[in-house]
């Protein structure tokens, strides 16, 4: 099993009037998770590229592809307060398609091998990849397959609720 851990600082404007993170604010962490391991990065100005083995889809304006969100679903385990160290977001692929990706998180506040870590959201994204210019969607090349694939695991597993009907 290969997962991605993300480092990601918290910033105050993130909470709510409830003292945590606010809802739309963790999934702007999750997508600075994304972007981070999934899209190549400019060199710094010293001149050194940071990459991580995922980081194969160009982000350069102008790019011949780029990726649209079909699908988010989040599951809110603990309210996540502010802190001044990161939180950890690891990360997989759940489903690796054609033209599609499935890319699963939990939100930590330690690393997963720590015994007191506390998992404070689950959550999984659908991306499509499309040709930049069309639209249309684009199969996943060969090169991107293999860059992808040790990442592959078993989805994020969400509770459902049963079918219920409320008086």
């Amino acid at each position: 099993m290969t997962r991605l851990e993300v480092p990601v600082q918290l910033r105050w404007s993130d909470m709510d009037a409830y003292a945590h993170v606010n809802n739309v604010e963790m999934l702007r962490l999750l997508e600075e998770a994304r972007i981070e391991v999934f899209w190549s990065h400019p060199p710094t100005p010293d001149g050194s590229v940071r990459h991580w083995p995922t980081a194969v889809i160009d982000a350069a304006p102008g790019a011949p592809l780029s990726t649209l969100v079909a699908r988010q679903e989040i599951e809110y385990l603990r309210p996540l307060a502010y802190r001044r160290r990161p939180v950890v977001i690891e990360m997989w692929l759940g489903h690796l398609g054609g033209a599609s990706l499935d890319v699963c998180y939990e939100v930590r506040d330690l690393p997963p091998a720590d015994p007191a870590s506390v998992i404070y959201a689950k959550a999984v994204t659908t991306l499509v990849i499309v040709d930049a210019v069309t639209g249309a969607p684009q199969r996943i090349d060969e090169e991107v397959r293999a860059a992808w694939a040790p990442y592959v695991e078993e989805p994020v597993r969400m509770r459902r609720r049963g079918s219920r009907t409320d008086a």
